[in-house]
């Protein structure tokens, strides 16, 4: 695809201008924070604590067979790289307007720096979940070596959804808000907190095996959590769903670029 061969000459081309981006995301984010780098570890680790309290012993939700701290961090880790890239991207490019009156350059640029600078920071917080993985008992395996895979597929759904939304927020600065309902749900919607196992209507759970963070995460768990090689289906699943919006969130992005600057 052309626009996916731009994509990768510009990277090149920009990648200065790129690092010069995500450098300033880090800036900004760690600017007078005491603790600096450091809430990336600590963060996944206070969320965990709290949502464990409320769903295991208030909700009484269990994951027979691993453990639910670990069943619960592998989800949360791999959700909040996408809530906190999507919400970043989708702003990233109205709120570079100017300097696109200025200068040329790539417009993909700014939702790619923000999913790669968040990606930095999900990297980040693979040391405490791994520190959870050894901690709870459920131990490595060989086919950790596997999970580079699933974090390509995030990385490709998270930077097509940020194409998408970015795009919608430049004709409709609503989006800003509904989105935060949206991400809201979509977090309820993905069994991160629960197992799909206790939803007993076949209809559901096939309607929620379409949700693309579900088929993510669930090769990441048959991986961490249950010591398995996923299924060729699962592989194809988690592929598909990565590929499929990047390749949409790209056509998406490429058309409607040109009309930016009308509504700046």
């Amino acid at each position: 695809m052309q626009f996916v061969r731009n994509i990768l000459y510009s990277l090149k081309k920009y990648s200065y201008l790129l690092n010069q981006l995500v450098s300033r995301d880090f800036k900004v984010k760690y600017k007078r924070s005491i603790l600096g780098i450091g809430w990336s570890l600590l963060y996944p680790l206070l969320m965990t604590a709290v949502m464990a309290v409320v769903f295991k012993n208030v909700f009484r939700f269990t994951t027979p067979g691993v453990s639910f701290i670990a069943y619960l961090m592998t989800g949360l880790t791999y959700f909040n790289y996408f809530s906190e890239a999507s919400n970043l991207a989708m702003s990233s490019v109205v709120a570079n307007f100017s300097l696109l009156n200025k200068v040329y350059i790539p417009k993909y640029i700014f939702p790619l720096s923000k999913c790669l600078f968040v990606g930095i920071n999900f990297l980040i917080t693979l040391i405490p979940l791994y520190a959870v993985i050894l901690l709870t008992g459920t131990g490595l395996n060989i086919y950790h070596l596997l999970l580079p895979y699933s974090w390509v597929c995030l990385f490709m759904f998270t930077l097509g959804m940020s194409f998408l939304l970015s795009t919608i927020a430049v004709f409709m600065r609503d989006m800003f808000y509904i989105y935060g309902i949206v991400i809201t749900l979509w977090t309820y919607l993905t069994p991160i907190m629960y197992d799909i196992a206790i939803i007993d209507k076949a209809w559901i759970v096939s309607l929620m095996k379409l949700n693309p963070m579900y088929n993510i995460i669930n090769f990441e768990r048959m991986i961490v959590l249950y010591h398995q090689m996923p299924s060729g289906a699962s592989w194809l699943a988690c592929f598909l769903s990565g590929a499929v919006v990047l390749v949409l969130g790209a056509v998406v992005f490429k058309k409607n670029q040109d009309k930016f600057i009308y509504y700046m």
